[in-house]
């Protein structure tokens, strides 16, 4: 996978280090869409995008896994 994050040395853009819990409910979705790809020569990917994103959004606002790099919430608490 290519990192196709612009270098950037300005602080002001990291990301934010407030848990996601902490933030305000108007800077979290209010749901997720979950897209399952079955691929036959590849592995499978899950994509996770927010259920009301318009098709600006849906360009920038996703986050993607393949097969195999998922693990079980209770093995990361």
């Amino acid at each position: 996978m290519t990192n196709t994050t612009p270098a950037n040395d300005d602080d002001s853009a990291s990301p934010t280090e407030e848990p996601l819990a902490d933030r305000a409910p108007a800077d979290r979705p209010d749901s997720l869409t979950a897209v399952v790809v079955e691929r036959d020569d590849e592995l499978d990917a899950c994509t996770l995008y927010p259920e009301d994103a318009d098709e600006e959004d849906l360009v920038t606002e996703w986050i993607t896994a393949e097969e195999g790099s998922y693990v079980e919430l209770d093995s990361m608490r």
